[in-house]
């Protein structure tokens, strides 16, 4: 156990692309996680267990096995986290992260929320068929040059800045072909630009009617207010209430991930210790780039559960 931290403390959850083989098996030693794994896979009825145990990164790519996977292994570190005496003061997600911070905060029930990301992932999956388009990581330009690139290589087409994920990285989405013209824009202006293994244009306007239909499933459903204020990627302010959540929900498809303001956001409101509750240290390298005022730490890092406690125990 730990005791309540001197300091003020924000859970953050990993989105798609942080899945990966065998993330759930340190988990599995825990009794608590395991319930959580069972709970998901009746929900489901898919053995969601032995999946994020054994399964292959294969069989974790597909959107809609991706995504409740990545909320299950999430919400069940959370559980362990919790019983050990963590106290969080806020939440944020990065992408699906968001909806395992809606979770964790209680504004949406665990199994409730297994099923809606699974839809979720049928959805996005779908539009991209429809739809076809990626997503490209561009290095070492600014935000108003990102914008720069948008602007000169969409020509019509499909292009948007999607993930502002840290100073210095941003994620851009659209049409394959303006893509392809932003690359060379991005090495023209001597960033580099790497072509993300992703299955469509995520956050863009090409998941317009999947987030319709999202919109749809979202306004039916009952939620809560949140237990501690959840900081949300497409504005990058905080949540207090079961109506704002909903709002940011339906908006999140097709809206660009606000990382970096929602981190600063974050620090501003006087987080100093940001625990990354999932598998390995995405987040928690975007935050050190973003912010050297703060402790980031992750359960999913070398040393897991014991680096967090000790951070929150100092």
């Amino acid at each position: 156990m730990v005791s309540p931290p001197a300091r003020k403390v924000a859970l953050v959850f990993p989105g798609q692309a942080s899945q990966r083989a065998g993330m759930a098996k340190p988990l599995l030693e825990e009794p608590l996680a395991r319930a959580v794994f069972r709970r998901a896979s009746e929900a489901l009825g898919i053995d969601l267990t032995a999946l994020c145990a054994e399964g292959d990164d294969e069989s974790l790519t597909r959107t809609d096995i991706a995504q409740p996977a990545l909320l299950t292994t999430s919400a069940a570190w959370a559980a362990v986290l919790a019983d050990r005496g963590v106290v969080a003061h806020m939440a944020a997600g990065h992408s699906l992260g968001e909806f395992s911070a809606w979770v964790v905060t209680g504004v949406l029930g665990f199994d409730q929320a297994v099923r809606l990301v699974r839809r979720r992932g049928e959805l996005m999956e779908d539009a991209a068929r429809r739809n076809p388009g990626g997503m490209l990581a561009v290095i070492g330009l600014s935000d108003e040059q990102v914008r720069e690139v948008c602007e000169r290589a969409r020509k019509g087409g499909v292009l948007v800045a999607a993930n502002y994920n840290c100073p210095g990285q941003v994620v851009l989405s659209g049409g394959e072909a303006a893509l392809e013209r932003a690359a060379d824009e991005v090495k023209r202006m001597r960033g580099r630009a790497i072509p993300l293994r992703v299955s469509g244009a995520f956050h863009s306007p090409l998941m317009e009617d999947a987030a319709h239909a999202f919109g749809r499933l979202v306004s039916e459903i009952e939620l809560n207010d949140p237990k501690i204020p959840v900081v949300v990627n497409a504005t990058a302010e905080p949540v207090v209430d079961a109506r704002g959540a909903r709002a940011a929900m339906e908006r999140q498809m097709t809206s660009p991930v606000l990382w970096t303001s929602s981190v600063r956001r974050m620090v501003a409101e006087g987080v100093k210790v940001f625990i990354e509750v999932g598998p390995g240290e995405v987040l928690t390298k975007l935050i050190e780039r973003t912010s050297a005022d703060i402790a980031a730490v992750s359960v999913g890092g070398p040393r897991g559960l014991s680096d967090v406690l000790e951070e929150v125990g100092r």
